[in-house]
């Protein structure tokens, strides 16, 4: 050790000495010097020549910069300033870059010279061999009779899957691109397609003007066509996709744009069709995402969406929406000051749905603050809410228009008394100015003012057992009142109301401030959870809302009409094999179930499994006249290192048919992916038809293409 010690000092100081005096014959220039570092040598053996070569031998290691060579022997050739190199050869180049050769004849900064028997490696994914390899102005690598691959080469001379064949290949690795001549593209040895010329992405760089994946999709509608998108890089913070979509029924031009600025980023995607199925008529959409940081803690953010007709998104197997909200808003929140505002467009994809009987227009403004004063302790919140919402429709009645501006005030305090005993009591004000327009049926002005007050009693309860578990149970009382004073207003916010955990302790479980509950509630529930160190963890709740008075507004399946409410049943359970299961149900007085809904997952690392059941009992305020009981699975199995099967499926147990269905198969090595995909709409209406979507695409891992983590090996073995 002290030997080879003493030869690696010895033969650094030969190398700084040889090639300082090989630079410049004129003072050194520290600016060039921090540039091209000096070389540093290593080796078991090392001598210099009567003709003053230094020759280094055995287990010969060399670095300049960011640059590694290994071989078995070097010569340096004070007089020309060349290095003379034996292999095998190795030379890393920032981790990314790996240069095998049998021999080589470099200058002393290894960034010229030639190569022979060579191969290129980036990213220890994508290859090129060639006979002979050329470096030039430490920026350009030439080479000659050249094959490029990122399938694993085996050495009994079988071909890989795919390569790429071609009579010259260049590297520019300062804009880490690769330019092919007279090129062939070879599956297993048969050639397919041949190229004059063709330029691509070396795997180093992420973000290249070219072509990306291409993917072919038949549909029973469109055919079969294929998408060819192409990447425009406009700078180092914007973009342009492209993707021409053709078969024999669409001509689509598939767009999409990104843009990042110094507080925030926008991105629109959308299309621009010509098709069959509606023959002579302009189709498209269009969705953006935008978001930028204002300063003082304001952000706005906007939401577009829009489409030419109600069935494009489904013609083109697009997101699956029914309606399309469009918003801009502006927020700001800190510790104890909330602010929103937001401008909302909707429109309506539903069949039977009049986009002018339907308040597509929303004007929104919530402010909250909070104060602590030491007086009277605990906490005062107040806030303004003003909501406005336009119909198109000047109809009495159906074309209804709405503004409203609330003001509230709460007081919060709580406490612990006796053997661990919570308290928390609230008290509040609201006032609410509502102002109707085109409907007859209600004062052009009402004021509305809610008093209330709540005091709620918990005792949390903890036990620890032997083996580390901690449980938790804490039974919940409320008694509550509230007492609504002024004329009444139409109900168009709080037409749907959900009866969960969330709002079990609420003085009003309406979605919004239109509506209010009236009178005393008595609320009772319990709480109970358990986590464990290693083990499963559950949780759980129940709970039940009783009032003086039945409130006509709650509707039948909402769990709330009537003097008591149903029975709210919540839960879940995580264990540690990787299952989960959540869960929520309305139990009625008869012990029928109103609500259903259910979520289970499960996961391991070979399959994967998940799946929602939903169950809403008849309820014509809600729109439904009979029972709708629905059925959602996804899942995936990966049958071994290569092959992946998926299916989904979505089945109305109601109607006893399935409303979508799908599956898939997914083939992956080390060079390629092939994803093939079938799913089929079974539903239809007025617009949508039912149809049968499959789609394929393959990719050739190593030019900037994502891999995963996985790592993926051919066998070389016999077959």
């Amino acid at each position: 050790m002290m030997a080879r010690l003493r030869i690696w000092l010895l033969a650094g100081f030969a190398v700084l000495v040889g090639v300082g005096a090989l630079r410049a014959q004129t003072a050194p220039d520290p600016a060039q010097e921090e540039a091209d570092p000096p070389a540093i040598l290593v080796a078991d053996q090392v001598f210099i020549t009567a003709d003053r070569q230094l020759i280094a031998e055995g287990n010969v290691e060399a670095y300049q910069g960011d640059v590694r060579l290994t071989a078995r022997r070097i010569t340096f050739d004070r007089e020309n300033g060349k290095l003379v190199i034996e292999g095998p050869i190795r030379i890393d180049q920032g981790g990314t870059i790996t240069v095998l050769a049998n021999a080589a004849e470099m200058d002393r900064g290894l960034q010229n010279g030639l190569l022979t028997g060579a191969r290129m490696v980036f990213d220890q994914q994508l290859q090129l061999a060639a006979l002979q390899m050329t470096r030039v102005g430490g920026r350009y690598t030439q080479l000659y009779k050249t094959a490029v691959t990122s399938c694993h080469v085996c050495e009994d001379g079988r071909p890989p899957l795919w390569q790429i064949r071609a009579r010259k290949v260049t590297h520019d690795q300062l804009e880490r691109q690769l330019y092919f001549e007279d090129a062939q593209f070879r599956i297993l040895d048969v050639p397919v397609f041949y190229f004059p010329g063709m330029r691509l992405p070396d795997p180093t760089l992420e973000r290249a003007t070219g072509f990306l994946i291409p993917s072919v999709r038949t549909t029973s509608q469109l055919s079969t066509g294929v998408k060819i998108p192409y990447f425009f890089r406009l700078g180092d913070h914007k973009d342009l996709t492209l993707s021409p979509y053709l078969s024999s029924k669409t001509r689509t031009l598939e767009y999409r744009y990104r843009q990042a600025f110094r507080l925030g980023g926008i991105e629109f995607e959308g299309a621009y069709t010509r098709d069959d199925l509606i023959p002579g008529e302009d189709r498209g959409y269009l969705f953006g995402l935008g978001s930028f940081g204002l300063g003082n803690d304001f952000t706005l953010d906007f939401d577009l969406k829009a489409v030419s007709d109600d069935a494009y998104l489904a013609d083109y197997g697009l997101p699956d929406l029914d309606r399309l909200r469009s918003q801009i808003g502006l927020t700001r929140v800190k510790r104890d000051v909330a602010f929103a505002a937001a401008l909302t467009h909707f429109k309506s994809l539903r069949d039977g749905e009049n986009d002018a009987t339907l308040p597509t227009s929303v004007a929104d403004l919530y402010y909250q603050q909070r104060f602590f004063p030491q007086g009277i302790g605990g906490e005062v919140r107040l806030g303004l809410n003003a909501h406005g919402h336009n119909r198109t429709s000047q109809q009495d009645v159906l074309g209804r228009d709405i503004g409203r501006a609330t003001l509230d005030a709460e007081w919060l305090r709580s406490g612990i008394f006796g053997p661990g005993i919570r308290a928390d009591w609230r008290m509040g004000l609201s006032v609410d100015k509502f102002a109707i327009y085109d409907d007859s049926n209600y004062p052009p002005e009402v004021t509305v003012t809610t008093p209330r007050a709540a005091l709620a009693l918990s005792y949390p309860m903890t036990r620890t057992t032997a083996r580390g578990a901690t449980h938790y149970l804490e039974p919940v009382v409320q008694l509550g009142w509230s007492n609504v004073h002024g004329g009444s207003v139409p109900n168009d916010e709080s037409a749907f109301v959900e009866f969960d955990q969330g709002n079990l302790l609420a003085l009003s479980r309406f979605p919004s401030v239109d509506r209010r509950e009236d009178g005393p509630t008595l609320v009772y529930g319990l709480n109970w959870s358990r986590y464990g160190p290693g083990g499963w963890q559950a949780l759980a709740t129940i709970g039940q809302v009783f009032r003086k008075t039945a409130d006509a507004t709650f509707t039948e399946t909402s769990g709330l009409s009537g003097t008591s409410s149903d029975l709210l049943l919540a839960g879940q359970l995580k264990l540690d094999k990787g299952l989960s299961l959540t869960g929520r149900a309305l139990l009625n007085g008869d012990l029928s179930f109103s609500k259903v809904a259910m979520r289970g997952d499960w996961s391991n690392a070979r399959s994967s499994i998940a799946g929602s059941y939903l169950w809403l009992g008849t309820d014509p305020a809600e729109g439904r006249t009979d029972p709708l009981s629905e059925l959602w699975f996804d899942g995936s199995y990966r049958v071994n290192d290569r092959w992946t099967a998926s299916a989904n499926l979505r089945y109305d147990i109601s109607d006893e048919r399935a409303t979508r269905a799908g599956v898939g198969l997914i083939y992956q090595n080390e060079c390629v992916t092939v994803d093939l995909s079938l799913n089929r709409r079974y539903t239809s209406s007025t617009s949508v038809e039912p149809s049968t979507d499959f789609g394929f695409t393959i990719a050739l891992s190593g030019f900037a293409v994502e891999n995963g983590t996985a790592n993926y090996r051919r066998t070389c073995g016999k077959s």
